[in-house]
């Protein structure tokens, strides 16, 4: 496995700047209406992973008060025996 990811870089490293590049990229023309289109694109999907880990977020803390205050409202009780 080791020898097989060492081969990868190599060959990565030595590839040509050409097989690296996107669709999108190769042209280099970033006012085209694709490049547009792709920003955008990265945007969009940048908005539902913070909504997604900002939801996530909120309910964490939602959890942890809720359970402070369900601790606050049971009565402490000592072992007497």
């Amino acid at each position: 496995m080791k020898a097989l990811r060492q081969i990868l870089l190599v060959a990565a490293a030595f590839a040509p700047a050409k097989l690296l590049a996107c669709a999108t990229c190769y042209g280099g023309n970033i006012d085209s209406p694709m490049a547009e289109g792709m920003n955008w694109g990265i945007f969009t999907l940048l908005a539902v992973v913070v909504t997604v880990l900002a939801a996530f977020l909120t309910f964490l803390i939602y959890a942890i008060r809720r359970s402070q205050a369900l601790e606050a409202a049971i009565p402490k009780t000592s072992s007497e025996a």
